[in-house]
């Protein structure tokens, strides 16, 4: 038997990956789905499914988080319309280099998508969910971000620009209900991390082995659908102890 419905739950960078996982923990928890992507038509519809599987409603969205206008186009009469509970900001790039290589465009593509996406999509569901005196909002940011990382200026900057807005945010909607929380992943087994040199990196982290998506999605989750919150503004880490 399904879960009983806890209303929607927008979740970006949902086709593959800790937003893949997320989608599906949280339709498993009673939400509907609203799955916002980029471009991979096909992932997002198996992911579609699956979450269709468990009785629960999936609406795919294909759009750039970096294009403020696309955003506002996709989701704005939406969420005037029906304002999401939950909201997961997880898109995001990586352009790897070091510093003193790293091309401007490289700075600015992750910049865009991981720091003004947060923006963008925030901006665009923020005052529904204010009106309704509820919700809750989780970004995926990265232990680069608390710890930092060499070759990972760029992400290193944007996702400790989404700890710090996830912050001030946390400050400002509080009192309307709202609980915004940071999740901070540690090296994750998927897509982003398939080229690393694992027995290298596993090394470093105290648990010793990689992460799954599945075990970040289940604190996204947790932050999103536990009746009794008392966390906010927090960076929750899920990084088997490489940063403590």
């Amino acid at each position: 038997m399904p879960s009983s419905n806890r209303g929607i739950a927008l979740v970006t960078g949902g086709s593959r990956g800790i937003g893949r996982a997320a989608a599906i923990r949280l339709a498993t928890s009673g939400f509907d789905i609203w799955l916002a992507y980029h471009s991979n038509h096909a992932a997002a519809a198996e992911v579609k499914s699956e979450i269709e599987e468990l009785g629960r409603s999936c609406e795919c969205m294909a759009f750039d988080v970096s294009d403020y206008d696309a955003v506002k186009s996709a989701l704005a009469e939406r969420v005037e319309k029906t304002p999401p509970y939950a909201v997961v900001i997880n898109a995001g790039i990586a352009r790897d280099n070091l510093l003193v290589w790293m091309q401007k465009e490289e700075w600015d593509q992750v910049l865009r998508t991981d720091l003004d996406g947060f923006f963008n999509i925030t901006n665009t569901v923020l005052f529904s969910m204010l009106a309704q005196r509820r919700g809750r909002i989780v970004s995926v940011a990265s232990v680069s971000a608390q710890t930092g990382q060499a070759g990972q200026a760029n992400y290193a900057a944007a996702k400790a620009g989404i700890i710090g807005a996830s912050k001030s945010l946390a400050r400002e909607v509080g009192k309307r209900n709202i609980c915004v929380n940071v999740v901070s992943p540690g090296v994750i087994d998927t897509d982003m991390t398939a080229e690393l040199p694992r027995e290298e990196v596993t090394s470093l982290i105290p648990m010793n082995r990689f992460g799954s998506a599945r075990e970040v999605a289940a604190v996204i989750d947790f932050l999103c659908s536990e009746e009794h919150m008392y966390i906010h503004g927090q960076v929750i880490g899920v990084n088997g102890g490489l940063a403590m």
